[in-house]
């Protein structure tokens, strides 16, 4: 349930309510019966701490095998090139320090 800040017209009283959303707002002053005005608030910081603040944290299992299928498979053929372009770059660097 938030809190909600008021200020009185009347007297200047300034006052906080925990009250739920569906409440009523107050319309009345405790100390002077004068007429109050909710104010916008800032509202209170929220910190998560914890698993399952990610979007990643929800995934369904299909999702998760699949992803891991595909990084495994990209990894191997990433390597795989990675080699290829390395023999080739060795005979091109000695190429080029030897002349």
């Amino acid at each position: 349930m938030p809190t909600y800040d008021y200020e009185c017209s009347k007297c200047g009283h300034r006052f906080e309510v925990f009250q739920s959303m569906t409440d009523e707002p107050k319309k009345r002053c405790p100390e002077c019966k004068g007429k109050v005005q909710r104010l916008i608030s800032g509202g209170a910081g929220i910190i998560f701490k914890g698993s399952g603040f990610y979007q990643t944290d929800y995934r369904s299992d299909g999702y998760k095998k699949a992803a891991a299928a595909d990084t495994s498979s990209s990894s191997s053929s990433t390597s795989s090139t990675s080699k290829k372009s390395e023999s080739t770059g060795g005979k091109k660097d000695s190429k080029a320090t030897s002349t």
